[in-house]
């Protein structure tokens, strides 16, 4: 009995010796664990401060450039010059579409306020809309006379739709401007290019957009590359077959859709002098219209009587079957042969033509493409049936024109819902 009591004393003995060491042996496992975890936290916090000494930097140092940047700004676009964003258009290669031209004044304000909204749009896309403000300018530069004559000859529109036009445009803003560059288009595109390479180089200048642009102004651009300067510059409605030197200039473009004139118009003809002993008044004749059917005549045109041998034996002019009869120079009058001209002898257009009857009958045909002036203007046509000029729209209701509000037969009942077919174009 009593070793075997014994034996338990030394038993348990043993096994307090053993939980000791066990003891012992953790706490020194885990003061060195607590060691390390306080130098790791030590090295946290080192990394920590550090990081927010970098960071306290380079708030200093972003503060400093944008404090720089911001007094370059106001040395480049002092408060008391606004940032400038300018539009100059050849608008003897670009103009403004048809149907704002037909509306006159009203369409000429239209075009300035739609063009200004488009151009704020691009702006936008090019964020550059982040100014207090910016001053915007356009200028369009035209041979006035050559133009109208253009718009004219091709049905376009009629010289006082077109002045009407340019004079709304112009009161739309004090900063539009029109100016009249002359005969020849060379007066257009030296005006233009000089009106470009000066303003590019103004420091407040941010765009230039440029309409109208043609292998005529590649030289332009090119010296405006080896300037470093062509990246100002916003080639405006590029025309759809570029050819390769417009191809080739590689700066940002913008298309207004719906807002310019997408048909090309006849080049200007280059201007002659004419003959000795001829008054001013003969050299450059007005272009008129009769009842909506646009005749032109053209720039170079004088009063002088064509050669005999342009004439049959009773007096009157061969026509040229080589041109249509809206092509001869100048064109026949349509009232004259189709009705009664009341100008008599100041008409613009010509009472010398022998027609044939399928001339007169084709004369005939396209007077009826044109409206009435009016019932155009609403008023009663005092010819009645035997008016040459269109009392209703070839195309009748379902005129594509009318239902966005383009067709020139623009009164009432001109557009009935039974109307006779188109007839082709002669």
């Amino acid at each position: 009995m009593a070793v075997t009591t014994k034996q338990l004393w030394e038993n348990a003995i043993a096994h307090l010796h053993d939980l000791s060491d066990a003891t012992l042996y953790q706490k020194t496992e885990l003061e060195a664990r607590v060691a390390e975890l306080e130098a790791e936290l030590s090295a946290v916090k080192s990394a920590y401060s550090n990081a927010t000494d970098m960071a306290a930097l380079d708030k200093k140092a972003h503060n400093a450039q944008l404090s720089s940047l911001n007094k370059q700004m106001a040395l480049t676009f002092p408060k008391a010059q606004d940032p400038l964003v300018l539009c100059v258009i050849d608008g003897d290669k670009l103009l403004f579409c048809r149907y704002l031209i037909e509306q006159g004044v009203q369409g000429g304000r239209h075009a300035a306020e739609d063009f200004t909204k488009a151009v704020a749009q691009e702006l936008v896309q090019q964020s550059l809309i982040g100014f207090e403000r910016l001053s915007f300018w356009v200028t369009i530069y035209l041979n006035k006379r050559a133009v109208m004559a253009r718009l004219a000859g091709e049905g376009i529109a009629s010289p006082q739709q077109f002045e009407d036009f340019l004079i709304g445009f112009g009161q739309a803003s004090p900063r539009f401007l029109i100016m009249d560059a002359g005969p020849g288009k060379e007066q257009t595109e030296v005006k233009v290019k000089e009106y470009v390479k000066t303003f590019v180089r103004v420091p407040q200048t941010l765009r230039v957009f440029f309409g109208g642009v043609d292998d005529a102004y590649f030289g332009m651009y090119d010296s405006l590359m080896q300037e470093d300067l062509a990246g100002k510059l916003v080639l405006l409605q590029p025309p759809v077959d570029q050819s390769p030197l417009v191809r080739q200039m590689a700066v940002r473009r913008a298309r207004f859709d719906g807002l310019f004139l997408e048909e090309r118009l006849s080049p200007i003809p280059i201007r002659r002098p004419g003959p000795l002993g001829i008054s001013q008044s003969n050299l450059h004749p007005h272009v008129i219209t009769n009842g909506g059917l646009i005749s032109p005549q053209s720039e170079t045109q004088t009063s002088i009587s064509p050669p005999p041998a342009d004439r049959s034996p009773d007096g009157l002019r061969q026509i040229d079957p080589s041109k249509p009869l809206h092509k001869q120079n100048p064109p026949p009058c349509n009232e004259h042969y189709l009705m009664t001209c009341s100008k008599g002898p100041n008409c613009k257009y010509s009472h010398e033509w022998r027609l044939s009857p399928d001339q007169l009958d084709v004369l005939a045909r396209n007077a009826k493409k044109a409206p009435c002036n009016y019932l155009k203007n609403g008023l009663t046509c005092p010819y009645g049936d035997k008016c040459c000029w269109g009392h209703v729209c070839p195309s009748g209701a379902r005129c594509f024109h009318l239902s966005k509000g383009k067709c020139w037969f623009k009164g009432d009942g001109m557009h009935p819902s039974s109307a006779p077919s188109p007839v082709e174009s002669v």
